[in-house]
C-alpha cells in the first residue's frame, strides 16, 4: 500500500448533462459556501488561508510534542479532504453528480495508514518549507487542467462527452494536490510525493 493519499474519480465520459454543465458555476455555489464555511476567513477579503479549514496546526502540535496523530484529527482532515475533492470534481465537470456530503463512489479519497511513532517527530516544522518545488509544479499542473477543464466543459456543453484525455490530466492535478496537502500540512507521511501526475 502506498504512504500517499490516493485519489480516485470516476469520470463519466460519454452521455453527460449537458445543462448542467453549463450552469456548473451556478449551481456548485450552495456546496461551496457551505466547504467555505469551515474557513470563515475565506469568506472575507482576506484570503491568506487556501488550506480551507484543514486543521493543521493541532496536528503539528501534537506531533512535535506528543509524537501522536489524534484520531479525531485524522478523521476531520479526510473527510473535508473528500468533500473538497468532490466539490473539485463537479466544478472541473468530471462528475455531473451534485457533491454529496457524505462519502460516494464517484470520488474516493484514501490516507495511508498513519503510525505517528514512525513519523518523523520535527519534520512537520519544516515540511511545508521542503514542499516549495512541489507548490511550483503544482501550480503549472493548475494551469494545465484549468485549460483542458476549459476545453472538456465546452465538449460537454457542445456534444456530451468528457475526453478521457482530459480526465487523465484533470484527476492527475487533483490527485497530486491531495498527496502535496498529505504531505505538507496534513502530516500523514514523511515520504516526499513525486512531480508526477
Amino acid at each position: 500500500m502506498s504512504n500517499q493519499i490516493e485519489t480516485q474519480i470516476d469520470v463519466s465520459l460519454t452521455e453527460r448533462n449537458r445543462v448542467t454543465a453549463f450552469f456548473r458555476i451556478i449551481l456548485v455555489v450552495p456546496v461551496a459556501i457551505f466547504v467555505a464555511s469551515f474557513a470563515p476567513d475565506q469568506l472575507t477579503a482576506n484570503n491568506a488561508s487556501w488550506a480551507t479549514g484543514l486543521l493543521v496546526l493541532p496536528v503539528l502540535l501534537s506531533l512535535v510534542f506528543r509524537q501522536a496523530y489524534p484520531s479525531y484529527l485524522l478523521a476531520f482532515n479526510e473527510a473535508l479532504l473528500s468533500l473538497q475533492t468532490r466539490v473539485d470534481a463537479y466544478v472541473l465537470v468530471l462528475t455531473d453528480e451534485y457533491p454529496s456530503l457524505e462519502e460516494n463512489d464517484v470520488v474516493s479519497v484514501t490516507f495511508p495508514e498513519v503510525d505517528p511513532k514512525a513519523l518523523n517527530r520535527y519534520l512537520p516544522l519544516v515540511k511545508w518549507f521542503l514542499a516549495i518545488p512541489l507548490y511550483f509544479v503544482g501550480a503549472i499542473y493548475f494551469v494545465y487542467a484549468f485549460f483542458l477543464t476549459v476545453f472538456a466543459w465546452a465538449s460537454v456543453v457542445v456534444t456530451g462527452n468528457y475526453p478521457e484525455w482530459c480526465a487523465e490530466g484533470v484527476v492527475g492535478t487533483i490527485a497530486y494536490w491531495n498527496r502535496v496537502m498529505g504531505y505538507a500540512f496534513l502530516f500523514v507521511t514523511d515520504e516526499y510525493p513525486s512531480f508526477s501526475l
